[in-house]
Parts: C-alpha cells; sequence; structure tokens
C-alpha cells in the first residue's frame, strides 16, 4: 500500500510539473547548452559545416575585439549610472507617495505608466523629443538646453539614454518601495520620533534597514535591466554616434546577425553571461546580509 501511495505521488508530481519542465528544458536549458558548444566553433549560422575551434573566439575577445570593449565599456557606465539613479528616483518617490496626499493614487499610476510602454516604442517617442521637440524649444526659447545635440554627441547621447531608462524604471521601483515601506511599522517610527530623532535619522536608522529586502530586489531588478539593455539603445541611437553608445547587447546582435558569425557571436554572449551572473550573485549576497528582521 505504501508502495501503491509513493508510486501515485510521483505519478501527481510529474503530471503537474512534468509539461512545465519538458518546455523549460526545451525553450531554455537545450538552447544554452547548445550557444556553449558553438561559442568553441566559427559557424555563420547558415552552413551546416560548424568548425570547432577553440578558445580561438575567447581569445579574440580578450586581445583583439576593441568594439566589444568599448560596449563593455558603456554597459558598465550607463548600468551604474541607472542603478544608482533609477533607484534613488523610485525610492524618493516612493517616500512621497506614502504620505497622506488625495491625489496619491492617481500620482502612482502616472508614474508607474511608462513602464508599460514598450522600450521600442518608447525609444522612438523619446528620439523624437530629443530631435524635434527639443529643436523647437530651443528655436523659440533660445535655451542652450534644448539646443544641444542629444542624440548626436557621445556624452549628450549617453545622457539621453540614462534620463529615458531612469523615466521609464523608477516608477516601477517606486511600487516596490512602496509596499516595503508600507510595512514598516508605524509604533517603531513614531517611537523614534518621541525619543528625539530627526526625519534623517529616522529614515537612515530605521526605514531603510527595515526595507532592504525590497532594495536587494530593486538593485537585482536595474542591474539586470541595464546590463540587458538593447530595444531602448537600438531604437534611441543604434549604437551611434561611431558606436559610442553601443551596448553590449547591440555588439552581440550586430556580431551575430549582421556579420553572420554566429560562433563568436555566442562566444560574446556567454562571456557577458557569466560577468552578469557574478555581478548580480554579489549584489545579492552583499545586500542580503544588510537585511534586518523586525
Amino acid at each position: 500500500m505504501k508502495n501503491n501511495k509513493g508510486l501515485t505521488g510521483l505519478i501527481q508530481q510529474w503530471v503537474f510539473i512534468g509539461p512545465a519542465l519538458i518546455f523549460f528544458a526545451l525553450i531554455v536549458v537545450t538552447p544554452f547548452l547548445m550557444s556553449i558548444y558553438y561559442s568553441f566553433t566559427e559557424w555563420n549560422g547558415v552552413t551546416t559545416t560548424v568548425k570547432f575551434n577553440g578558445l580561438d573566439n575567447f581569445k579574440h575577445l580578450l586581445f583583439h575585439d576593441t568594439d566589444y570593449r568599448n560596449a563593455f565599456w558603456f554597459t558598465t557606465r550607463i548600468t551604474v549610472t541607472d542603478v544608482i539613479l533609477t533607484n534613488l528616483v523610485g525610492f524618493l518617490l516612493a517616500l512621497l507617495l506614502t504620505q497622506a496626499l488625495k491625489t496619491r493614487n492617481v500620482l502612482r499610476t502616472i508614474f508607474f505608466m511608462p513602464n508599460v510602454i514598450g522600450g521600442l516604442l518608447l525609444g522612438f517617442i523619446w528620439q523624437f523629443i530629443f530631435v524635434k521637440g527639443f529643436g523647437t524649444l530651443g528655436e523659440l526659447t533660445n535655451l542652450s538646453f534644448f539646443q544641444l545635440p542629444w542624440l548626436g554627441d557621445a556624452p549628450t547621447a549617453f545622457w539621453a539614454i540614462a534620463i529615458v531608462s531612469i523615466w521609464q524604471g523608477s516608477g516601477y521601483l517606486m511600487i516596490i518601495y512602496i509596499a516595503a515601506l508600507s510595512n514598516v511599522p508605524k509604533d517603531m517610527v513614531e517611537a523614534a520620533y518621541i525619543d528625539g530623532a530627526t526625519r534623517l535619522q529616522v529614515l537612515k536608522n530605521i526605514i531603510v534597514p527595515l526595507i532592504m529586502p525590497a532594495v536587494t530586489v530593486c538593485l537585482f531588478l536595474t542591474i539586470s535591466w541595464n546590463f540587458k539593455m538593447f530595444d531602448l539603445n537600438f531604437a534611441l541611437t543604434k549604437g551611434g554616434p561611431f558606436n559610442s553608445t553601443e551596448s553590449v547587447s547591440i555588439n552581440i546582435y550586430q556580431e551575430a546577425f549582421r556579420n553572420n558569425n554566429y560562433g563568436l557571436g555566442t562566444a560574446k554572449a556567454l562571456v557577458f553571461f557569466v560577468v552578469v551572473a557574478i555581478i548580480s550573485t554579489i549584489q545579492v549576497m552583499y545586500t542580503k546580509r544588510k537585511e534586518v528582521e523586525v
């Protein structure tokens, strides 16, 4: 009887998780393992002939591919900028919209809406704003801010991408931070004020430590979003001017689908995956240690 019950339970488990496991293996695991194999080959993605070349692709990335290194440097800079500013803006919006404001629900909706718009569409909208909208405002007001070559110069193009990315992502993080702030015990905050603590002291010593689980999630999300940035970057600048804003994702896309060099492209993607995985793991481990229990 016990054996029959155990067998029945095993069958039930496989009925529920089996289809999902099979699809996960076909859609995620198998392509990932194939990409590892192809990263050690020379293949154009069309012919059936696949030439094994060992570590040549990785040697090329480390010692000869300056475009890939430049793309990595740009991606690192934009990620650091966006992670800091997106979390800061999202947290400040959450602090504001957890106050007793009559319009806070409307404001929450307004600030969250940019996240609903797809990256490509958002990029094309802001491209029109930077080129046509700011150009018209510059002619009307003669303000130098609107007359800058926002997408035509490397420094301004960097900040154009950063501005749009922060504008899109801060509303999503705001919702997470609002949920975390709503769970902070009010009696603990009130006791701190009664003891003479200032707002800044309460924020630093009580609120921030108690919402560290949300900080862990938000940092992980923004790091992964910005390292993988493709659609927004592609729609705004396509990596220009002169590849100065080319992200790693665009560089991989160009190598694999434009240059028809799938072997080198998958090698770039594999290195990129390992770097992002290491950085994300370190971030999660570090912020997890900062979490406290009420």
